[in-house]
Parts: C-alpha cells; sequence; structure tokens
C-alpha cells in the first residue's frame, strides 16, 4: 500500500468520476435533484416498499423474530411520539470546540426511529413526529465545524439523516426541498472533500473508518437527492478509491482459507465493527439502487466481514504486518506499524451483523456460517440508545432483526438481483455461488438455527438453549 500520493493522483480518480476540483482546494457542492437527471427508486436508501411491507406484514402475523426486533424498538425512548427536536445552527465535533453533536444524533435517531416505528404500525403520529424533527433541523442547521472530527460528524450523520428522511420523504408536511439542500450544502461537501483532500494528510493517515464514514454520506445524499454523478463518484470510490476505505485497501490481504483481513483489526476491535457496519451499509444502499458491491471482487466484503465475525468471537485469524504512513502533506510525517490482530472482547456488540448475514446467506444463498452465528448471538439487535449513551452507541442506525431478516430467495422465488431503477454496475464482479467462503465447518442452517434457541458447539452437536429476554 502506497505511503504517500502526490496531490495531482490524490485528484485524479475523483476527477475523472465527476468531481469539480480548482487548485484553490475547493470541492464544488452537491446540488439538489434538478440538476442531476432522473431520479433514483424511493424509498431506496436501507429500506426498500418491500423491505417496509416486509416488516409490517410479519409483525402484523406475529413471526419471530421481527416481533422481537420490534420490540427493541418500541422499547427504545427515541422511538417515542412525543420526542421534541433541539436544532442547532451549528454542529460542533472534536476537542477545543463547544461540542454540541449529542443533540443533532439524538435528534437524528429519534426521526429514523418514529420513521421505522410507523412503517410497522401504520399509526401515522410516528410519522408526524419524524417529520417535525427532520424540518426542524433543516429549517435551522446550516454548518458543521470542529477539529478534523467534523469530517466524522459530517459522515455519520449525514448518512443518517438521509435515511431518516427518506422514510418520510412522501409525508405531506415534509419539505422534501429544504432537506435536499441541507444534505447538499452542509453534510454531502464535507464528506466529498475528506475524499479528496483527507484534510490535508497522506493517504493513509486516516483509517478505514474515516473514509467510510464520508463515502455513506456521498452515497446517501447522493441517493436522496437524486443527484447521479454524486451516487457514481461514491461507488467508483468503493472500487478503486486510493483511501484505505476502498475495498481492497480496507481488505488488503485474502488469506488461503478464504478469511479477508480487515486492515483495523491491527488498531482495535470497535473501530473494526464500526468499519464493517459503514461497508454493509453502503453496499445495503448501493444494492436498493441496482449496484452489486456486496459481490464486487469475487465478494471481498464478504471475506473481510467472516473474518471479522470470527475474530470477535475470540477465534484465532492471520494477520500480515501493514506499516502505514501518517502526517499532513508538506509538513509532519511518521510511519506506525500494525503487526498482529488485536485483542478482542466476544461481549462486545454492534447492531451491524443482520444486514450482512442475510445478505450473503438469504438473498445470495451463500455459506458464511461465522455471519451467522454473530448475528444469532447478537439478535434481536437494538438501535440508537441501545449500546451505551457515547457517540459509539449511535453510529449505526440498528434494528436489523426486524429490518433485514428475511425469506432465502429459492423459498420465495424473487429475483437475487435488486429492480431497481437506477442502472446497475457492470463491473460487479462474479459472486463465488455456492463455494463455502470460510464456513467453520457448520452449516448456516445451524448457525441461523441458533437465533431460535440452538446452540453449535464442536463436531456438530446441536444443544438446545434457553433464551431470555432482550439482550
Amino acid at each position: 500500500m502506497t505511503s504517500q500520493i502526490s496531490r495531482r493522483s490524490m485528484l485524479r480518480a475523483a476527477g475523472a468520476a465527476g468531481v469539480a476540483v480548482t487548485v484553490a482546494s475547493t470541492v464544488t457542492p452537491a446540488t439538489p435533484a434538478a440538476a442531476a437527471g432522473s431520479a433514483f427508486a424511493h424509498p431506496g436508501l436501507l429500506h426498500t416498499r418491500a423491505d417496509l411491507d416486509r416488516m409490517a406484514a410479519k409483525v402484523k402475523a406475529g413471526a419471530a423474530p421481527y416481533t422481537a426486533g420490534f420490540a427493541r424498538l418500541t422499547a427504545n425512548r427515541h422511538a417515542q411520539s412525543g420526542w421534541t427536536p433541539n436544532p442547532q445552527a451549528t454542529v460542533y465535533r472534536g476537542a477545543g470546540s463547544p461540542q454540541n453533536y449529542a443533540t443533532l444524533y439524538n435528534d437524528i435517531h429519534a426521526a429514523y426511529q418514529n420513521g421505522l416505528r410507523h412503517h410497522v404500525s401504520g399509526d401515522s403520529a410516528y410519522a408526524d413526529t419524524a417529520v417535525a424533527i427532520l424540518n426542524a433541523w433543516s429549517a435551522k442547521l446550516t454548518s458543521v465545524e470542529g477539529t478534523a472530527d467534523r469530517f466524522l460528524a459530517a459522515g455519520l450523520y449525514g448518512y443518517q439523516f438521509a435515511n431518516a428522511a427518506e422514510l418520510v420523504r412522501e409525508h405531506p408536511d415534509f419539505d422534501l426541498t429544504r432537506f435536499q439542500e441541507m444534505l447538499a450544502k452542509v453534510f454531502a461537501p464535507l464528506s466529498d472533500d475528506f475524499l479528496v483532500r483527507h484534510n490535508g494528510a497522506v493517504i493513509t493517515n486516516y483509517w478505514t473508518n474515516w473514509d467510510l464514514c464520508a463515502m455513506a454520506c456521498v452515497l446517501a445524499t447522493g441517493i436522496f437527492c437524486d443527484d447521479r454523478s454524486q451516487v457514481a463518484r461514491a461507488v467508483d470510490y468503493f472500487k478503486h478509491g486510493e483511501g484505505l476505505g476502498s475495498v481492497k485497501n480496507a481488505i488488503p490481504v485474502v488469506h488461503d482459507d478464504g478469511l479477508g483481513e480487515w486492515l483495523e483489526a491491527g488498531r482495535d476491535q470497535g473501530h473494526a465493527l464500526l468499519g464493517v457496519g459503514l461497508m454493509g451499509t453502503f453496499c445495503e444502499m448501493a444494492w436498493n439502487q441496482g449496484y452489486d458491491l456486496y459481490g464486487y471482487d469475487d465478494s471481498r466484503f464478504l471475506k473481510g466481514a467472516q473474518y471479522v465475525a470470527k475474530w470477535s468471537m475470540g477465534g484465532e485469524v492471520s494477520y500480515t504486518a501493514n506499516t502505514r504512513a501518517k502526517g499532513a502533506i508538506g509538513g509532519w510525517s511518521g510511519r506506525e506499524t500494525a503487526s498482529a490482530a488485536a485483542g478482542v472482547d466476544p461481549a462486545m456488540s454492534r447492531p451491524i451483523w443482520a444486514m450482512i448475514a442475510n445478505h450473503y446467506t438469504k438473498r445470495r444463498g451463500l455459506p458464511a456460517s461465522y455471519l451467522t452465528r454473530i448475528a444469532a448471538k447478537s439478535s434481536p439487535e437494538g438501535g440508537g440508545g441501545d449500546y451505551g449513551p457515547n457517540s459509539g452507541g449511535y453510529d449505526q442506525l440498528g434494528f436489523g432483526t426486524l429490518a433485514f431478516t428475511r425469506d432465502r430467495v429459492a423459498d420465495t422465488g424473487a429475483s437475487p438481483r435488486p429492480s431497481a431503477s437506477a442502472s446497475a454496475s457492470t463491473d460487479s464482479g462474479a459472486v463465488s455461488g455456492g463455494q463455502d467462503l470460510a464456513a467453520s465447518g457448520a452449516g448456516d442452517v445451524v448457525g441461523w438455527t441458533a437465533a431460535a434457541g440452538v446452540t453449535a458447539v464442536a463436531g456438530g452437536l446441536l444443544l438446545l438453549r434457553r433464551r431470555g429476554g432482550a439482550k
């Protein structure tokens, strides 16, 4: 992996993909739908209309595990129709500034959870609450500021804001145009700029999750604003970006056992989980518009997610020593080597696994036993507010057990590819259909059965166990 690249090469990929760049280091802001050509499929970020209808039907029928997932949603304090927003004109994140970004992420999660609860329950009071929160913020917010952490805020809360708003974009009281303008002027430019210039740092200075935050924001806001060129830039960066968030840099090595080494496993578990969750989010949003990034480069993301799942459950994984350059272009410089995968706490949890596991095993019919085991262990997944009070507990929107549990495509006769109106990628890479990508020796039927109260142990023996309440 290169330690430093020239300013010219940093700009090359983005410029070729349509990013307007000037020598004065100004990125042209994204523009809303009117300038972007034909619209994308809506709703079409993390949830399609079919997904929302499935959730509602399954909960109404009392089907497991949807009911357990919905119970986690309704128990969350953010998912209540009495939530009152607290919009700010400027959001700050980073030491030395009057940090108030917790106000933003709490309101975003309240809007998302109320919007999701509306679709499942049919109660319009929750949609009205979500709209009130979103309209309040688009009427007031003008900037995201702070230290380098402002890029994290723009990336994380930009993609989350777009997803919350996508759930109510057809509500008669939702100010769609104003919200698109806020995303295009406040969030997307910071994330776009980060992917081009990386805050003036050498290309490997920032770990994988920094790029992935920005990528998720650029993609989500591009879809929400029907900006086709913005979406193309995000998809191209996933495949070919020179930063550590592109798929081949985030997963630099595929080992002989079929597991794809996750670069940030050499840093710590929390950030590796964040990265996997963000890449899964990126792939899911792209999938719902016709781009198969899940399957890109022979399902490279599957191999990386399997690696992190095994490692997070305490399994041994290989790690290739990696030295990355740090510092500012034309300024200070240094080097840092990660020589082994970091230690893990098998009890650490983020609500990221249901979406990824269900895609590969249910949509695509691929074996992924580490994913199914950790998804079962994490079920039913909660959301923001269920994983601690700090910002890390709000990095994912969550509720994957409710939102992403699905029947196998073979059982429903549905197409394994999305039917969204966006033109599909022609550079998706073949999926290794039927190949056992780093299975642990137990079939996926065992892994998914664990969610219903069955645990797999050595030798393929199944032991029934009692399941308590929500974790």
